[in-house]
């Protein structure tokens, strides 16, 4: 019978590209966002409320319903995004995004009597958010390279003038 020895060598903490992450969260942050609504369908009253042609304040028409899809969308495009866009480009996205979803976030507190329900997933998903903003707002930067400086008044390392 072997017994197992305890095993010194480190485990290997490999360094997420800052794109996976912002891509990671707004998956987190779009599954919050959509199980948020969907367990609101068992709050008692909700149900018979779409029955009657509402939802919170606002009667359901394709105007709510167009407006309802732009919200859940752009953070389900954000998760393209983030791997997608140049790196300036994604920066400036992801802060404006996540910045402009906090009070729309906020909002969904306004008038619900389940405090304790919304108020963690609201939290949760400003936790989301913040952490979106911090890795576009930490963004790795590159040092300029000396053999990258080219242009009509600099030199090239090997001494001749950029054409």
């Amino acid at each position: 019978m072997r017994t197992r020895q305890p095993t010194t060598a480190r485990l290997e903490d490999q360094r997420i590209p800052v794109r996976a992450k912002l891509a990671a969260t707004w998956t987190s942050f779009v599954f919050l966002y959509a199980y948020v609504d969907i367990l609101n369908f068992f709050t008692p009253g909700v149900i018979d409320d779409i029955l009657n042609g509402k939802v919170f304040e606002f009667d359901l028409s394709q105007t709510f319903s167009t407006t309802a899809l732009t919200l859940v969308a752009i953070p389900i495009l954000m998760v393209a995004l983030s791997m997608t866009l140049p790196a300036r480009a994604n920066r400036i996205t992801n802060l404006t995004v996540a910045s402009l979803y906090v009070p729309v976030t906020a909002f969904n507190a306004v008038g619900e009597s389940w405090l304790y329900f919304y108020g963690l997933g609201i939290a949760l998903e400003l936790v989301l958010l913040a952490l979106v903003v911090r890795y576009a707002w930490t963004w790795p930067r590159t040092a300029p390279s000396a053999t990258a400086a080219t242009g009509p008044d600099r030199e090239t390392v090997s001494g001749t003038a950029g054409r």
